[in-house]
């Protein structure tokens, strides 16, 4: 059964860190693409990052590049979503998905975890 389950959302202040961690269950994370994804209230759903399975190459959303990392520990089976210079406009929900390419398009995506909070605020 494949699960995937975000976590380290929470409150911080303008111009703090943040590292979302996106742990995957019931398949083998090296061969497959992890993407992030976020969504605000009102608004429509945002790619946010992804890292690729074969090379492990990686792609930003142009609001997020300098700011935001990502990087997969295949070890783990767990990708990580590290967020700096956060900005309260970053206010979301943060999903990750999985599919064997990386696409920031969310409609490609089969599987997703349940999301988790991200509150940038003073």
């Amino acid at each position: 059964q494949v699960q995937l389950v975000e976590s380290g959302g929470g409150l911080v202040q303008p111009g703090g860190s943040l590292r979302l961690s996106c742990a995957a269950s019931g398949f083998t994370l090296d061969y497959y693409a992890i993407g992030w994804f976020r969504q605000a209230p009102g608004k429509e759903r945002e790619g946010v990052s992804c890292i690729s399975s074969s090379d492990g190459s990686t792609y930003y959303a142009d609001s997020v590049k300098g700011r935001f990392t990502i990087s997969r520990d295949n070890a783990k089976n767990t990708v990580y979503l590290q967020m700096n210079s956060l900005k309260p406009e970053d206010t979301a929900v943060y999903y990750c998905a999985t599919d064997p390419h990386c696409w920031f398009n969310g409609t490609f995506y089969d599987y997703w975890g349940q999301g988790t909070q991200v509150t940038v605020s003073s």
